[in-house]
């Protein structure tokens, strides 16, 4: 996901531009020489998404998932046009690209949100997607296109394969899954439906997954957490604290399975940003956070983010961060 001011940002198709990231750091995080330091600690090669004990703790808690065979490919976003009423998606357990547990396991009775950021269509829908909605503090665009890599592989087909492993994963941990989208609609849904999807469903958790598309050398993942917000219809107070926990398992255990380092463009090396402008989070009434799995720019984040072994991994840090957060 690349950002251009509040929330998603709107990138050309395929080849988005980038512009500076606005954030606040994590509260109590230190800095990266210290971030790397825990990620070491927990068997990585680079800094830790959390404060030195809170990521440091998810990591070695974190309940493993049952590893599965990889999957499917697909998912990515961005604006542009007029406004057009976004087809709704049903969020019910019943919609599709939801599914029911294995009925045991740790996760049993728990129901999780997959949102897979953007949407491959979404380029072919520009007026539909870029028309504004209302996410509590001000309004945005619907959605973006998202970003891609030099050689065309988009954030949309990234991010619907990781959410279709990680679906399996947390299926056989006993988890009902449900997703925002599964490439079964032409566009979006819009941000602020992706929202009301988590919270219709009375999600345990949701994971918004993304990939960044900053600038070459910049490289490494980043956790996404909401910060407190009242206004409008956005009001964050109640789930700011669980998706800081949330946020922290997933960290901890994306770093220990995937091996990969926490940003060092963003997040002081910790692997954390607290955010207010992003209409996912600001409507959200239940643990939500985004993660931003790499750069898509950089060539040897994109090599990570093209292997499909990889993204087994990635798929499974994250599911276990889930999982880990649900069993506490």
């Amino acid at each position: 996901m690349s950002y251009v001011g509040p929330d998603f940002e709107p990138s050309e198709p395929r080849r988005p531009r980038r512009r500076p990231l606005t954030i606040a750091l994590a509260a109590l995080v230190p800095g990266a020489l210290l971030g790397w330091l825990v990620y070491e600690a927990v068997g990585g090669g680079g800094d830790s998404g959390g404060s030195a004990g809170a990521v440091g703790t998810a990591a070695s808690a974190s309940a493993p998932a049952s590893p599965t065979t990889p999957r499917s490919a697909g998912d990515d976003d961005k604006p542009g046009g007029s406004p057009k009423p976004t087809p709704a998606a049903t969020p019910s357990k019943s919609a599709p690209g939801s599914g029911s547990g294995s009925g045991s396991g740790p996760l049993k009775g728990k129901v999780v949100v997959i949102d897979p950021g953007h949407n491959p269509g979404n380029f072919r829908h520009a007026a539909e997607i870029s028309r504004k909605v209302n996410i509590g503090t001000n309004s945005k665009e619907c959605d973006t296109t998202g970003t891609a890599t030099n050689s065309g592989y988009e954030e949309a087909r990234f991010t619907l394969d990781v959410a279709h492993r990680m679906r399996t994963l947390l299926q056989e941990q006993g988890a009902t899954v449900e997703l925002t989208q599964d490439g079964d609609r032409p566009y979006g849904p819009c941000v602020d439906e992706r929202a009301l999807i988590g919270n219709r469903a009375h999600a345990d958790a949701v994971v918004s997954i993304h990939a960044d598309g900053s600038a070459a050398g910049n490289r490494g993942f980043h956790v996404i957490l909401p910060g407190p917000v009242h206004a409008g219809a956005a009001d964050t107070r109640a789930v700011v604290a669980p998706s800081r926990a949330l946020g922290e398992r997933v960290a901890g255990a994306f770093v220990r399975v995937t091996g990969s380092a926490p940003s060092n463009y963003i997040g002081g090396g910790t692997g954390l940003v607290t955010r207010t402008d992003l209409g996912g989070l600001n409507l959200s009434t239940v643990p939500k956070v985004f993660i931003e799995c790499g750069n898509m720019r950089d060539s040897k984040d994109a090599a990570l983010l093209t292997s499909g072994t990889w993204r087994q991994k990635a798929a499974q840090g994250i599911s276990e961060g889930i999982v880990g957060f649900l069993r506490e």
